[in-house]
């Protein structure tokens, strides 16, 4: 099965975690996902004696089940990050001149108006209100209101080419918008998909090591199939800067 199929067969499951068991994540996802493969292929050669503790075939499986569903859910915030982070930056660098935009034409749609108390009122009606979604709006109602009065505005010699370029924009903006703020929703929601996917397969990895280190605590060859490399390798790290710090 691929990593999302076993997300899928475990959605509800990990939806369903307990949040008092949802743990702080100290090794990074991608690190604690590659030992708990690491671990599934270890101990695949230790099930005999892992039996006689109860961590039988389908532990082993499940484990490898759990990794794969985790490794999916980090897949799936990291790529809701990475689409709101995009929208965000796109908004923000294209806003300035949207909003630019709409500033112009209303005060030409004013001026070039302005014998038409009618079309003045409409004008004013739309320059009413403040914030993106209003401006998002008024660019796509100026527009419309701009073409349907191409004459008065051709008469003042104003480009209507803008008026295409103001309802692409206020669609494109409505766009970026509705990412980035999706993305912050469901980022929440993906994060702690995420989290609780980390805390069930580790519960699992927790237990199948927990046996390991019970059973060959008196055979390194064994036992160090059953500690985390990631720890290991940061511990020995640190010894060396302490030792660096003494001799300095």
């Amino acid at each position: 099965m691929s990593n999302a199929n076993y997300l899928a067969a475990n959605r509800e499951i990990i939806e369903a975690f307990p949040a008092e068991r949802i743990v702080v994540i100290r090794v990074p996802v991608m690190y604690a996902v590659q030992e708990a493969e690491n671990l599934y292929h270890w101990a695949k050669v230790d099930l005999p004696q892992l039996e006689s503790v109860n961590i039988t075939a389908d532990s082993l499986a499940e484990l490898n089940v759990r990794s794969g569903a985790c490794r999916e859910a980090q897949s799936l915030w990291i790529t809701n990050q990475k689409l709101g982070t995009e929208a965000q930056n796109m908004w923000n660098e294209a806003s300035p001149a949207a909003y630019n935009l709409r500033d112009e034409l209303i005060h030409t749609f004013r001026y070039a108006f302005r014998a038409n108390e009618k079309l003045l009122a409409h004008v004013n009606l739309i320059a009413e209100g403040n914030g993106h979604a209003d401006m998002i709006q008024d660019l796509n109602d100026l527009a419309v209101l701009g073409k349907n009065n191409e004459d008065l505005l051709t008469a003042i010699h104003f480009d209507l080419a803008k008026l295409d370029l103001a309802a692409a924009l206020s669609s494109d903006m409505a766009d970026y918008l509705a990412i980035a703020n999706g993305s912050k929703q469901t980022g929440d929601e993906s994060k702690l998909l995420r989290d609780k996917a980390y805390s069930y397969l580790k519960e699992q990895l927790d237990e199948i090591r927990a046996a390991g280190k019970f059973l060959f605590w008196k055979n390194p060859e064994r036992l160090s199939g059953y500690s985390s490399d990631y720890w290991r390798k940061k511990n020995a790290s640190k010894k060396q800067e302490d030792a660096a710090e003494v001799n300095a």
